[in-house]
């Protein structure tokens, strides 16, 4: 296990691993073994949220992995059908329940659901759970500067995270930019572009001649980044090949061969300006 992996500090004073475990698409069967393989390889900090069905399963990994509960980093979401002051308020409870836990490290708005107009209220509601100690930070996911400007002029707060897609075919510059202005962490979802990453030419040419794998080279470019950053595996060899890479350095000309794989329209996952789905 790596002892050097870096933290990055928020703007709340809290601090975070910056390589977390991703529970997305975890089958609630596997996610017990998964999160604790992820412990073991030295991730400290895992992510889950209500829709992807497995918070109770990561609850019992964290309490059967061994590994204080001080030690590790927890963060969960609240989904579209619970926004409004009241029903985030239960939701928040709710996962707390389904992980066994008495707070989580950080809690997040998963979508805004603009359509909706109720991200304001949900986000009122993360302040007061933050207030309370119950949530140590809190923050949204697929927030545009439009969303995250609503949040600052209605609440005065801005949060400490925001998790997007992000990957090098798609590197959301101008939203980072604006990140980076206002303090906000700029956390990635789906770091290894659902695979596309590990096809990528220009990825793998580099992958060859580190002598590494594709989505080592793709996820140290998002710690050199900056970026927070949760890759999601089933297989214990994958998840430990995912966190080995603290001895890997790209050099500023490859960190600039990866810049030129940026594609505009290169989104893989929902338009968070349309993204309503409210089901679960």
């Amino acid at each position: 296990m790596s002892t050097n992996q870096p933290y990055l500090t928020f703007h709340d004073g809290n601090r975070a691993p910056q390589l977390g475990f991703g529970t997305w698409q975890l089958k609630p069967e596997e996610t017990v073994s998964a999160t604790q393989a992820a412990v073991e390889a030295g991730y400290r900090s895992i992510d889950t949220a209500y829709i992807y069905h497995n918070e109770t399963e990561v609850g019992q990994a964290i309490a059967q992995c061994g590994v204080p509960r001080s030690e590790l980093f927890v963060a969960t979401k609240v989904w579209n059908n619970r926004h409004g002051h009241d029903s985030t308020k239960s939701a928040f409870q709710e996962s707390l329940d389904r992980m066994q836990l008495d707070y989580v490290d950080l809690y997040l708005i998963h979508w805004p659901v603009p359509k909706q107009k109720q991200y304001l209220q949900a986000w009122e509601a993360l302040i007061q759970l933050r207030d309370e100690g119950r949530a140590k930070s809190i923050g949204v996911c697929n927030f545009q500067i439009s969303h995250l400007q609503q949040l600052l002029d209605g609440t005065g707060v801005m949060p400490a995270v925001n998790q997007i897609e992000l990957h090098p075919h798609f590197q959301q510059s101008e939203l980072r930019a604006y990140h980076k202005a206002r303090g906000i962490q700029t956390e990635a979802w789906s770091p290894l572009g659902r695979g596309q990453m590990l096809l990528d030419p220009v990825i793998l040419e580099l992958a060859h001649a580190h002598q590494c794998t594709a989505a080592q080279i793709t996820l140290r470019w998002h710690i050199q980044m900056g970026h927070m950053v949760i890759p999601k595996s089933a297989h214990a060899a994958r998840i430990r090949e995912n966190f080995g890479l603290w001895n890997l350095h790209l050099t500023d000309a490859e960190m600039s061969r990866i810049a030129t794989l940026d594609d505009p329209s290169g989104r893989i996952g929902p338009d968070p300006d349309t993204f309503s789905l409210m089901g679960d």
